[in-house]
């Protein structure tokens, strides 16, 4: 035998399951309290250095996307015509010379880029005169803007500085370096930016170096729209470890980092590790040379680990009071009503006198449940006490029908004895009439049965046409135009005599011999079609007739619209009585019926 596995809350009663529920609810609270005491600073510093891995790598991103706005203006330098004119030619005249340095100057201020602080980064070109023919102009470039506004400047083998040999070993690729010897004194710093200008002309052909200046600037632009926490640094280093750019003023020294943090080559990876006190989540681009360096104090951590320690601990407690009072007014709005239901549900027994129903005074599920269950007990003994009148009712209705076949039976068997009484007696009008009368009613009863087949119905209108045309000695003709293959299908009884009745009365019952009835019958694809035809004379309002017919209320038209009634209740509302006009004088009948309960011929 198959076993069930039975729910083990349901051998507690309700007021302990409340109590369940409300431990199963606050304890998870506790348990993440505890938890979180005992791994908030693990998880907080995962958590915190993913975020910063992902700060970094987008903001060593920034910082490159500015390297290469740089680069394209230097592009667009390099490739302007006033920079390829930059050649210092053996025999070129002095004044053609100080034209082309002034046009270039003003080429490179043009393209000086704004930045915070009132800084900007400048554009020096400095151009190869290996014949030491330019004496105007200053050898070695003052990056103070406000002591000096010279923007190219003129070397040659001998003054041909280390940073210059760095960014002709790159043929034209840029290049990012500190240099530290710029000025009057040899002691300004910067981080520059730095592409060899060819001759577009003449490939081999070196016209000099362009330099952008102050992009240590640029970078700590960068720098500033990230927040680190208190005591954090961001630096940019060179491959080396030299620091390139940073928020600490140590541009142009060397760093030592943690030694599990790996040095190899690769494409591009971001690593972070915790050494020394401080969360290291450093961004490499091989490629670039370049390492941007976040260096975050773990105590500025801890600080955070014990805020959130404190708002764990407030939640918890606040929390645990909320559901402390939720589950005490659900203790008092719950239970009583739901014990009360239980102790009226044990106590009923279908069809007793109920108790007065409780008002509706609440509106949610147990107040709806309650009503419903009262509601339902109700009904249930409305219901009992319906049944028990329904059966005496039926028992009542068998008898009366019992009685009322007897009546039937008892007329036509007297009509039978009159009919051979006539037939004797030599009157033999009566007697056609008598017996059409009995057939009749022999076919309307019909040993019970609703559907009869169309050739008894045929033969029940034809009784009703001939004994009509003996009763009044109507002139009307009667023509009957039906195929031999439905008459084994079933029809609603008394379908054609009330349709006979309107097409004599209404059509030709004053028209003596004139007056035609065309009843026909035949077999369509998938239904029978019947149809009464006459030539009547009179206008006939034929939508009125329809709507008659589809109009349960209406006061006229009682025989089509039993019909019509008849039909559809056995057969469906597809099928039906349908009025229109002949083509020619009339009124026709259209009964459309499925193809069904087809009776074998020997058990007609």
């Amino acid at each position: 035998m198959k076993s069930s596995i039975r729910n083990p809350l349901t051998k507690m009663n309700v007021r302990q399951q409340l109590i369940l529920l409300f431990l199963i609810l606050v304890s998870p609270v506790f348990i993440l309290n505890w938890y979180a005491n005992m791994n908030a600073e693990r998880i907080l510093t995962s958590q915190v250095t993913s975020a910063y891995e992902e700060l970094n790598k987008q903001n060593h991103f920034l910082i490159n996307r500015d390297m290469d706005t740089i680069n394209r203006i230097m592009s667009t330098i390099i490739q302007n015509p006033v920079t390829q004119k930059m050649i210092v030619g053996d025999q070129e005249e002095r004044v053609k010379l100080v034209r082309k340095d002034a046009d270039m100057t003003l080429l490179l201020r043009n393209n000086s880029m704004g930045i915070f602080g009132g800084e900007a980064v400048y554009y020096l070109l400095f151009v190869y005169d290996p014949k030491k023919r330019i004496d105007f102009s200053p050898e070695i470039p003052n990056i103070d803007r406000q002591v000096s506004e010279a923007n190219v400047f003129y070397y040659n083998d001998s003054t041909k500085q280390p940073w210059m040999d760095l960014a002709l070993q790159q043929k034209g690729k840029g290049v990012l370096t500190y240099i530290n010897n710029l000025g009057p004194k040899s002691d300004q710093e910067t981080l520059a930016y730095m592409r060899v200008v060819n001759n577009i002309s003449q490939g081999n052909s070196v016209i000099g170096i362009l330099v952008a200046t102050k992009m240590e600037k640029k970078i700590e632009e960068s720098f500033s729209t990230v927040s680190l926490p208190e005591g954090g640094e961001m630096m940019l280093t060179d491959w080396n470890n030299m620091v390139l750019s940073s928020t600490n003023g140590m541009m142009g020294r060397t760093i030592s980092l943690p030694d599990e943090i790996s040095a190899e080559p690769g494409f591009e990876r971001t690593t972070s590790i915790i050494s020394d006190g401080y969360i290291y989540v450093i961004h490499s681009k091989y490629a670039l040379q370049q390492k941007l360096i976040y260096k975050i104090p773990a105590k500025s951590m801890l600080k955070q680990q014990d805020e959130l320690k404190r708002v764990i601990q407030l939640i918890s407690i606040v929390y645990s009071l909320f559901a402390l009072v939720v589950m005490m007014y659900f203790w008092r709005s719950l239970m009583n009503p739901l014990q009360k239901l239980a102790t009226f549900a044990r106590s009923y027994e279908p069809g007793r006198a109920l108790p007065k129903a409780p008002l509706g005074e609440r509106n949610d599920e147990v107040g709806v449940l309650i009503y419903s269950v009262h509601n339902m007990t109700r009904r249930l003994n409305d219901m009992i006490h319906d049944q028990f009148l329904m059966e005496i009712k039926q028992k009542e209705s068998q008898l009366q029908l019992l009685y009322q076949q007897i009546n039937p039976h008892l007329l036509y068997n007297t009509l039978e004895s009159i009919y051979w009484k006539s037939s004797l007696e030599g009157n033999t009008g009566s007697a056609e009439m008598i017996k059409e009368l009995s057939k009749l009613m022999r076919i309307s009863l019909s040993r019970g049965r609703e559907l009869i087949t169309i050739k008894e119905e045929l033969e029940h209108a034809s009784a009703y046409v001939s004994l009509q045309q003996k009763r009044y000695e109507y002139g009307f003709r009667v023509e009957w135009n039906i195929d031999d293959e439905v008459l084994s299908y079933e029809i609603p009884k008394i379908t054609l005599q009330p349709l006979i009745e309107n097409a004599i009365i209404h059509g030709v019952m004053n028209m003596g011999e004139d007056g035609e009835i065309i009843v026909s019958a035949k077999k369509l694809e998938d239904s029978i079609e019947l149809t009464v035809e006459d030539n009547g004379y009179k206008e006939v309002d034929y939508e009125a007739i329809n709507r008659v017919l589809h109009d349960a209320d209406s006061t006229t038209g009682y025989g089509v619209r039993n019909v019509q009634q008849r039909i559809r209740l056995h057969f469906g509302a597809p099928y039906g009585l349908t009025y229109e006009p002949r083509e020619q004088e009339g009124t026709r009948v259209i009964v459309l019926l499925p193809l069904f309960a087809e009776v074998e011929p020997d058990k007609q």
